[in-house]
């Protein structure tokens, strides 16, 4: 709220680096409806991927961890759940069907943010309620030491600062002097420091970036997942997120470090995107082009676990076989023996 408070005063300027960010989505959004009309199975296969890659990224993110031969199971079929944690991934994964269900048409309201939260915590007695106690941010370190990182808005205030959130997210795009972009990026770091919820925040607030680029026709996050990209950039998120809430309450914080950070995560779920629909040369099925893809994007050597990781739903076994047809045809090398040994890119 006090980052839209800020837009909705007027910005006098943006840093340059936002500005291009701001230029490439654009012509991305642009490009997306010739995109999306485009193989329409291979559209099938990234949503579903997409789906996966969300659930799983998003829990993980807050050390929420489940037994991968379990994942396809747990997003896709009606499983008995075994354990707190697939709830929980199971709880998300409805929360992400009903955004890419009603799209725009589930409004940005204080109703939708509880309703995610419920669906993120359902079994337990606080899912869908705004916290009843005190819920700083506290970080431990390996020493024992610990400390306040950020303090979050009291109990009795955190109904009317989301309210107020709410508010001036449509007061800021209806004015139009502010990029709808940039107004969405504020919302999501005013949502995180308020810290509405005892435990969820996190995940609430990447599938408010999900409805909320929905409201804006940024689609992107219907066919490759936000939540994987942010966990893969995991550390710069912590950093720029402590960067941009330091004085936020009194409104003399910083917001671009953190803006800057999710401009970049949509623009690289737009490059991915395209790269993965421009990937039209080969037959093979919708899976083996996930782990080709995965493999291209390893900016290095990588393991047979990192590649299981970046591929949630995909078999072990399918996995080594592509490998190995890989291999065979001089496209990667293994760079040693046994189940941990790394694997590179040739060409």
């Amino acid at each position: 709220m006090k980052t839209l408070q800020k837009f909705w005063a007027g910005l006098d300027s943006i840093p340059a680096s936002a500005a291009w960010l701001l230029g490439d989505l654009g012509e991305a959004r642009g490009r997306q409806e010739l995109f999306v009309r485009q193989s329409p199975q291979k559209l099938k296969a990234l949503r579903e991927h997409a789906l996966i890659e969300s659930a799983i990224s998003s829990n993980r993110i807050e050390g929420i961890e489940v037994d991968r031969a379990r994942i396809g199971t747990i997003v896709f079929g009606k499983p008995p759940l075994r354990d707190r944690n697939e709830e929980e991934v199971w709880g998300y994964r409805n929360a992400l069907k009903m955004i890419h269900e009603r799209g725009s048409n589930l409004g940005v309201s204080v109703e939708t943010i509880l309703e995610l939260h419920r669906f993120c915590r359902s079994g337990v007695l606080e899912a869908g309620k705004f916290k009843e106690k005190e819920g700083d941010i506290i970080e431990k370190y390996p020493d024992g030491r610990v400390r306040v990182r950020f303090k979050t808005v009291p109990p009795d205030l955190t109904p009317t600062f989301v309210q107020e959130l709410v508010s001036l997210w449509g007061r800021c795009l209806d004015q139009t002097t502010v990029h709808p972009l940039l107004v969405l990026a504020a919302f999501n770091l005013d949502l995180l420091c308020i810290h509405p919820f005892r435990d969820g925040n996190g995940r609430v607030s990447r599938l408010m970036l999900l409805l909320g680029c929905y409201h804006l026709s940024y689609d992107v996050g219907h066919y490759i997942s936000l939540e994987r990209l942010i966990e893969q950039n995991k550390e710069r998120y912590y950093e720029t997120l402590e960067l941009s809430s330091q004085g936020w309450h009194e409104g003399q914080h910083d917001p671009w470090p953190y803006i800057s950070y999710l401009l970049f995560i949509i623009k690289s779920a737009y490059r991915e995107f395209e790269d993965r629909l421009a990937q039209t040369k080969s037959p093979r099925g919708a899976k083996t082009q996930m782990v080709e893809a995965a493999i291209d994007n390893f900016p290095g050597s990588f393991s047979h676990t990192q590649l299981e990781d970046a591929c949630p739903g995909v078999s072990r076994d399918l996995i080594r076989r592509i490998l190995r047809n890989l291999q065979a045809a001089g496209d990667v090398e293994c760079l040693g023996r046994g189940p941990g040994a790394a694997w590179r890119k040739k060409r």
